[in-house]
């Protein structure tokens, strides 16, 4: 049994591109976690989706052994998690199962705003922060300056911060014998009733549902009786486990450790993170605090492209869902596309890595709707409905009034993007609440409304300043707004995928835009086409798509006037009939083009 004075638990925290996953490759190699012929760059990023564009989107753990110069040897559990906002619900997580935290910076890019917003997440855990630099090796590295930004705007003591290179490996002895002297060992007791905190779950073809844990009292064993304190199941512990970073065996997990279960878990809604996993026969009387639970911001629907496919669409969410508790999804039926599911997510980036993971993992050929946010409307019946599907919209003659979801915003950003980026927070209707100096950059603080945010924000931020801004934002509270819901018309005939909520002022922009984007993607047929979008019974925009000439006449040799008339008449009333029953047929590309509309 291994003494719980000798374990580490801790995390990397940074913001996006400062290096964690690099760095984990190198506390890998020096604990000789992995063999030589194993190893290969960014390691626990273990998704294709994760190895292809270079960010870690899954928090991911491995036990690390390591002998200290005192002789001793200690057990680092380390956990590897995401710098990108949307995924930020990965970080307070995997923080539950810490002691502590090594904050990284760039020491050529400095402090951005994921850095502070995850700062915060280990103050509000309680954690003990160890802030380090990293990429020291590069020309454009100053730790200096670096350093004093930790000091100014997060506060850190930064006399003993430690220099480090991801990439080379200089310093990482350094940061070990920091992790040994300054993160606490885990606190709890081998002889109380078993307490074990359920971290993560994911789904394995071949063990079923596999479980992460941290074991907070007690000894786990295999054959244990265990129940679950928030869903009631009840369970035998079949395999106790480690992660190395591949699966391993283990006898016992005691009071301290992370680890793995497998329980013939065949529910994929038992196994509820943030649960709390207890013994039959000697119970704990309280549940762990777990997780607050993640709140979607962003809704859309998918639909399979072949109706057939609902059902593997329905358990392709609910595996998904096992591994990634951030996302909801109920069924809903629209009358262009069928039956689909209505899904929630933390933002844009989370909805499309979903997305392409349900294409890549299971095989699945899907059209995505137009994202929307969670509406407040007001009625006069004095019922407040809470509305996130613009086909869910009510008459607006019932309506009081309406409040949307705003944003508090930190954007950090070298100073000569500054008039780009004010032009575009005020065309996203947002309120200036700071603006400060740390050197040659300046952090902007705005509120924003939500829904401005959802289509392009940060594209067009990364755009307007080459990639150099950064971004972070939290829900802040609702203000009355004045919002409108567009119906897009296709052939007089509604289409509710296509529909979509805005602010009247920008209303008439993008409905032109996507009016103009329809008419060049929707085929021609062999009548006209009115693609049109209304606000109520008033028409906003207005495109037209040709119809296909086929020429009549081309057999009609000489002859009277009178028949080739003829037979541009007959023509004529062939086209008015097709029109009052042709199909148009939507493209998906149309339904995807309704997402990227830029109106900036």
């Amino acid at each position: 049994m291994i003494d719980k004075n000798n374990i580490r638990n801790f995390a990397i925290i940074a913001h996006i591109d400062h290096g964690k996953s690099t760095l984990s490759d190198r506390l890998i190699e020096f604990c000789d976690a992995i063999s030589n012929r194993l190893m290969k760059d960014q390691i626990l990023d273990s998704m294709e989706i994760e190895r292809e564009r270079g960010i870690t989107i899954k928090a991911q753990t491995i036990r690390l052994e390591y002998k200290a110069s005192d002789g001793n040897k200690y057990i680092l559990n380390l956990i590897d998690t995401p710098g990108h906002v949307d995924f930020s619900y990965e970080v307070s997580r995997s923080l539950a199962a810490c002691e502590g935290v090594i904050l990284l910076v760039d020491a050529s890019q400095g402090v951005e705003a994921q850095t502070l917003a995850n700062t915060w997440l280990a103050l509000e855990a309680d954690l003990e922060i160890i802030p380090v630099l990293n990429k020291v090796d590069l020309p454009a590295s100053d730790p200096e300056k670096v350093k004093a930004q930790i000091n100014d705007l997060i506060g850190l003591d930064t006399k003993n911060v430690c220099n480090v290179s991801g990439k080379t490996g200089e310093g990482v002895k350094e940061l070990l014998s920091e992790i040994i002297d300054n993160i606490p060992s885990p606190v709890g007791d081998i002889n109380y009733p078993l307490k074990v905190l359920l971290i993560d779950a994911w789904y394995d073809s071949y063990l079923g549902v596999m479980v992460l844990v941290r074991v907070h009292d007690g000894t786990l064993k295999k054959g244990m009786k265990v129940t679950l304190m928030r869903s009631k199941r009840e369970y035998q512990i079949e395999q106790v486990g480690i992660l190395n970073p591949k699966p391993k065996i283990v006898e016992s997990l005691s009071a301290g450790e992370v680890g793995f279960i497998t329980a013939a878990i065949k529910n994929v809604s038992d196994a509820w993170v943030g649960d709390t996993i207890t013994e039959i026969k000697n119970p704990a009387l309280k549940a762990l605090p777990g997780f607050k639970e993640s709140i979607p911001v962003v809704f859309c629907g998918l639909y399979p492209t072949d109706a057939g496919e609902f059902d593997k669409l329905r358990e392709s969410l609910s595996k998904l869902r096992l591994n990634d508790t951030s996302f909801h999804f109920e069924v809903e039926s629209s009358a262009a596309l069928g039956l689909g599911f209505r899904c929630g997510f933390l933002g844009l980036l989370h909805l499309e890595i979903v997305q392409e993971r349900l294409e890549r993992e299971f095989d699945l050929d899907l059209v995505t709707t137009a994202p929307s946010v969670i509406y407040d409307l007001y009625m006069h019946d004095n019922k407040v409905l809470k509305i996130h599907n613009p086909a869910d919209w009510p008459d607006v003659t019932k309506i009081s009034s309406i409040q949307e979801p705003w944003i508090r915003a930190t954007i950090f950003s070298p100073d000569e993007y500054l008039g780009k980026i004010l032009s575009l927070c005020n065309d996203k209707r947002g309120i200036q609440i700071e603006l400060s100096y740390v050197g040659k950059r300046v952090m902007l603080v705005y509120d924003l409304p939500l829904n401005e945010v959802v289509f392009d924000f940060n594209d067009t931020l990364k755009s307007i300043s080459r990639g150099y801004a950064s971004f972070d934002y939290e829900i802040k509270d609702y203000k009355k707004g004045d919002l409108v819901k567009v119906s897009m018309l296709i052939n007089a005939e509604s289409v509710d995928s296509l529909s979509f909520i805005v602010h009247r002022g920008n209303a008439d922009g993008r409905a032109r835009a996507i009016c103009e984007k329809l008419k060049q993607l929707i085929p021609r047929q062999l009548f006209k086409i009115a693609i049109q979008a209304a606000i109520g019974g008033k028409i906003i925009a207005r495109e037209t798509i040709s119809a296909l000439r086929k020429d009549v006449t081309a057999k009609c040799y000489g002859g009277d006037i009178t028949r080739k008339k003829k037979l541009l008449e007959k023509q004529k009333k062939g086209k008015k009939r097709m029109k009052q029953v042709g199909n148009v047929e939507i493209p998906q590309e149309a339904f995807l083009a309704a997402l990227r509309i830029d109106t900036t």
